[in-house]
C-alpha cells in the first residue's frame, strides 16, 4: 500500500448555538480535509481545524504547509514505512502541528485498513465506548445554567463550563449552574488561560469552601508561565489540568518533571498527530498521572481519530470529545456515534469513514 497522491479540501459547518471561550467566538467549525490514495485504492482521511488563537495554524497556514512542505515528502512511501512516514512528518519543519496532525491522521486510517483493524483496536483497543462531557460555552451566569439544564436533560452527565477572565462573574457562573444542575451532574471548569495565578488560587478556593464540587480546572493560567500553575497547583486541594501548557512532548515532559500539574489534557492539533500523543500519554502513564482526551471544534472526522486514541488507551481516563455534538449537521457519513453523552467507536477498519459531503476542494 504506497501513497500516490494527497488531496486537500475543506468543509464549513454551521454549530447549533455560538461558541464562546475567553479566547474566542464562532459560528462554524471550519476543517481542512485531506485524502491520502494509495496505489491499491485505499484512501485515508485526515483533518485539522484552523484554530489560530491556540495552535497558531491559520487555513491557508496548514494548506500549503500540507501541500508543499509535508506531502511531497511522503509521496512514495509504503503506509507500513511508519518510522520513515512519521520522522519525515515531524522534521519537515517547525511547529504547523495541526497540519502534521492532519496527515499523521490518514496515515493511521491507512495503516488500520492495512492491517484490517479499527485504529483503537490497532492502538491499544482497552474500551469500545466511553462517556463525553459537554461543553457549555461562556455566557451569562443565567444563559449558561440555562443551557447546562438542557445539557443534562439530553442524557449528558458530564459538563465542562468555560470561564475566565472576571472571576466575580466566573464565581457567580458556577453557583448559578451547580444550583440548576444539582450536586449529582459532574463539573469541570476551563479558564482557557483567564487567570492570573493568585487569582486562580483564591477563586479556586473560594469554590472549594462553598462546597461547589468541582472535578477539576483546566489551564487557569496563561500557557508559558509553569510556575505560575505549578502555584496553583500547589495551593488548592482541586486538581489542576494543564491544556495550552501540554502543547507537545516536550512541553508536556517539562510539566511532568516540575510537578506542575495534576492532570494532562492531550490534543492532536497540539501533539502534532496520533504517534506523538501515544507518546505524552505513555510519558504520563510512567510519571502516574492520568489524561483527558480533548479536541478542538472540529468534525467528526478528527473527533473520531481523538476518541480512537481515547479507546485504546487506559491511562486517558476522561474525554473532552462532544465537538461533532455541537454542530448542526454532519457531512462525514461513517466513524463514531454517539448515544446521549457515551461515544461509541466503530468495528470498521481504520476510521471507518466512508464519505466527506460537501467537500470544497483546495487548487493551489
Amino acid at each position: 500500500m504506497k501513497i500516490s497522491k494527497i488531496e486537500i479540501g475543506k468543509v464549513k459547518i454551521p454549530l447549533k448555538k455560538p461558541f464562546i471561550t475567553a479566547l474566542r467566538c464562532v459560528d462554524f467549525a471550519e476543517d481542512i480535509i485531506i485524502k491520502i490514495i494509495t496505489d491499491t485504492g485505499n484512501i485515508g482521511y485526515g483533518s485539522a481545524p484552523p484554530t489560530a488563537v491556540i495552535t497558531g495554524d491559520s487555513q491557508m497556514s496548514i494548506v500549503s504547509a500540507i501541500k508543499t512542505v509535508i506531502a511531497p515528502q511522503l509521496i512514495g512511501l509504503e503506509i507500513c514505512e511508519t518510522e520513515e512516514i512519521f520522522k519525515r512528518i515531524d522534521k519537515s519543519m517547525l511547529h504547523n502541528s495541526s497540519a502534521k496532525a492532519c496527515v499523521d491522521m490518514a496515515v493511521y486510517d491507512l495503516l488500520g485498513q492495512l492491517c484490517c483493524l479499527p485504529l483503537y483496536k490497532l492502538l491499544g483497543g482497552y474500551r469500545g465506548s466511553f462517556t463525553s462531557d459537554l461543553t457549555i460555552s461562556l455566557r451569562e451566569p443565567e444563559v449558561m445554567a440555562h443551557d447546562a439544564v438542557e445539557a443534562v436533560n439530553g442524557g449528558y452527565t458530564d459538563l465542562k463550563l468555560k470561564v475566565g477572565g472576571d472571576a466575580e462573574l466566573d464565581f457567580a457562573r458556577v453557583k448559578a449552574i451547580r444550583n440548576a444542575v444539582g450536586d449529582k451532574i459532574n463539573i469541570r471548569l476551563d479558564a482557557n488561560q483567564g487567570w492570573k495565578p493568585k487569582e486562580a488560587v483564591r477563586l479556586i478556593r473560594r469554590f472549594e469552601d462553598k462546597g461547589l464540587n468541582i472535578e477539576l480546572i483546566e489551564q487557569p493560567v496563561i500557557a508559558h508561565d509553569i510556575q505560575g500553575l505549578k502555584f496553583v497547583t500547589d495551593n488548592v486541594d482541586t486538581p489542576i489540568m494543564a491544556d495550552e501548557a501540554a502543547f507537545g512532548t516536550y512541553e508536556v515532559f517539562e510539566l511532568l518533571a516540575a510537578r506542575a500539574c495534576d492532570l494532562i489534557n492531550i490534543k492532536l492539533m497540539k501533539a502534532g498527530g496520533i504517534h506523538n500523543a501515544l507518546k505524552i500519554a505513555d510519558i504520563a502513564a510512567i510519571c502516574g498521572v492520568e489524561c483527558m482526551m480533548g479536541c478542538m471544534l472540529e468534525s467528526k472526522l478528527g473527533i473520531t481519530a481523538s476518541a480512537s486514541l481515547a479507546g485504546a488507551k487506559s491511562v486517558i481516563t476522561r474525554a473532552d470529545l462532544d465537538a461533532a455534538d455541537l454542530l448542526l449537521k454532519d457531512p462525514i457519513k461513517g466513524g463514531i456515534s454517539y448515544d446521549k453523552n457515551r461515544i461509541i467507536l466503530n468495528e470498521q477498519p481504520g476510521l471507518g469513514i466512508i464519505e466527506i459531503k460537501d467537500w470544497q476542494n483546495f487548487y493551489l
